[in-house]
């Protein structure tokens, strides 16, 4: 899908206040739901993707079961919502062997388990919203011992809200990220944090 384009900085698979946000995605859903709603939050427009089951709803990056997203950036974030309930995601990659290898990740597997075209391993979200990180090159390095190529396949599975999925090619620090690609959260509420932030400090 991305192959031939030339890939710098910043490419966004999913942004929930688009038109489309999941123009390029597909979705399975059983028992549960992929909607658009207003997070109170972060008073956005974000998508959540809920289930009774994490392995039967999810969304998958491209849409076509045939076609790989051929990114080469790698670095993969997400900003998702802890929902404080199962979740997993799931990326496949390609290694220098030519050996396609998935890192799944979850919040509800205590132990990292590499097998030979799978890498299991936990997840720990902070209360509320999240960016989350992954140095794809570097999983590839440590679980495997090959070199990273490119990103084939992302697939979100429920519990969670996400606000963006996007590779870029390093971590970038708050200050460098476009403003799109930040997560805002309202001022009030970040000043009512601070504010009792410092308040536990006095106790």
């Amino acid at each position: 899908m991305f192959k031939s384009s030339y890939q710098s900085g910043f490419l966004s698979l999913l942004y929930s206040i688009g038109s489309k946000p999941l123009s390029i995605w597909s979705s399975e859903v059983e028992n549960g739901h992929i909607k658009r709603i207003t997070d109170e939050d972060i008073q956005s427009s974000v998508l959540e993707i809920a289930g009774a089951n994490v392995s039967t709803a999810f969304i998958s990056c491209p849409a076509d079961p045939t076609k790989t997203l051929g990114i080469k950036l790698p670095f993969l974030v997400m900003i998702i919502k802890n929902l404080n309930k199962y979740f997993t995601f799931e990326v496949q990659v390609l290694d220098d062997k030519n050996v396609r290898r998935r890192f799944r990740a979850s919040n509800y597997q205590s132990t990292t388990r590499v097998k030979p075209f799978i890498c299991t391993m936990p997840m720990r979200l902070d209360e509320g919203w999240n960016q989350v990180q992954f140095n794809l090159a570097d999983f590839v390095k440590r679980a495997y011992g090959t070199n990273y190529v490119e990103t084939l396949r992302v697939q979100v599975h429920a519990n969670c809200r996400i606000r963006r999925i996007y590779f870029s090619d390093r971590l970038y620090s708050e200050a460098e990220l476009p403003p799109e690609f930040k997560l805002f959260m309202p001022i009030a509420k970040t000043q009512q944090q601070q504010q009792q932030a410092a308040e536990e400090d006095l106790h």
